[in-house]
This record gives C-alpha cells, structure tokens and sequence, in this order.
C-alpha cells in the first residue's frame, strides 16, 4: 500500500510541475520546489516508516520556500 502511495504521489508531484509555463521565475521555483520537497520528504518518511503526510507536508514546505528564496543566480548547474 505504501509503494502505491508513493508512487501516486511521486507522479502527481511530476506532473505540478508541468504547469509553470506563464509564471515568472521566482513562482516557478517555488512551485517545481514544493513539488520535489514533497516527493523527497515523502520518500523519506516511506524509507524510514513515519509519517507519510507529515513527511510531504514538511518537504514540501521546506522545498517552496527554498525555491522562492533563492535567486537563479544562487542556483545554477552549468557552472
């Protein structure tokens, strides 16, 4: 049952962020933050039995507000 939730949870958290198309950049980072907050927190709290929500809740949480706090400048992969 867990796996089935994870994975459900996992794809819904893909597909959230598909739909950053005419936001500006700082939504968009937090949103696609949220989104995989949520799927670590949740994959996390799977891992080591607590809390599947609180888990998702807390990551994702935490990923929105990183996401919309940091700058494009603060987070780049091509350096």
């Amino acid at each position: 049952m867990k796996k089935l939730i994870l994975t459900c949870v996992l794809g819904a958290a893909v597909l959230s962020t598909s739909a950053c198309s005419n936001m500006n950049t700082q939504a968009q980072r937090a949103l696609s933050g949220g989104a995989i907050g949520a799927a670590g927190g949740l994959a996390i709290t799977a891992l080591t039995g607590g809390s599947l929500l609180g888990g998702a809740l807390i990551g994702s949480a935490a990923g929105a507000v990183i996401g919309a706090v940091t700058s494009p400048n603060q987070v780049s992969v091509r350096r």
